[in-house]
């Protein structure tokens, strides 16, 4: 990194305070560019929301995928016929959301 130009990483970003403070400390720390991407999987914040928080603090760029559909399809739907239960008794609903 001594030509100046410093290097990306990509963060899963939350939108919470761990994630938001790890953009500060990549680009402290390592001298990073920092691309915050979140995704939605049918949770509050909104997109513009969490886009907004990791631009202020210090994201070069920040996106917001939704993967509504798919979070259903192919591990929500799956793990519901595969009777995902823990210890046989309860269903693993708070686990899977």
């Amino acid at each position: 990194m001594t030509s100046g130009k410093r290097e990306k990483i990509v963060l899963a970003y939350s939108g919470g305070l761990d994630t938001s403070v790890a953009i500060r400390w990549l680009q402290e720390k390592y001298n990073l560019d920092v691309i915050a991407v979140a995704i939605n999987v049918g949770q509050p914040p909104s997109s513009d929301d969490i886009v907004a928080r990791a631009l202020r603090n210090g994201a070069i760029k920040a996106e917001f995928i939704d993967a509504k559909d798919e979070f259903v399809n192919d591990g929500i739907w799956p793990s519901l016929k595969a009777n995902a239960m823990y210890e046989d008794v309860y269903p693993l609903c708070t686990a899977i959301a």
